[in-house]
Order: structure tokens, then C-alpha cells, then sequence
């Protein structure tokens, strides 16, 4: 996984451009920031160990609809 610098707000790959993103900061190795573009308060933020299960879990498929 690409970590960015801690005051980097980072979107989504699978941003279409129309504004609809969701934007991720690393801001220490423990913690993880998420917010929505268009509405960017509040955030939500995670454990680091918590956002790679959430990451891999997508990669594997576990949570498609």
C-alpha cells in the first residue's frame, strides 16, 4: 500500500471526477483518515492495522454486494 505524507489527502483510483470520492490520510502509522470529498467534516478515523484488514478484505472479495 502507497502511504502519502501525513497532510496529503489522497482520493480514491476509482474516482470518476464528478466529485463522488472518497479521500484517505495517513496520518501516523497508527492512523488512518477517511472523508468524503464533497463533504469533507467529519472524518472517520481508523487504526492503521485496522485499515489494511479493510483494504485486504476488499481485495479479496469478502465485502461485494
Amino acid at each position: 500500500m502507497i502511504k502519502p505524507s501525513a497532510s496529503t489527502w489522497t482520493k480514491s483510483s476509482h474516482s470518476n471526477g464528478q466529485g463522488n470520492c472518497v479521500e484517505v490520510k495517513h496520518g501516523n502509522p497508527q492512523t488512518v483518515s477517511v472523508r468524503d470529498s464533497k463533504n469533507t467534516r467529519p472524518e472517520l478515523a481508523v487504526t492503521g492495522r485496522a485499515w489494511s484488514q479493510f483494504i485486504q478484505a476488499i481485495r479479496n472479495g469478502e465485502l461485494d454486494l
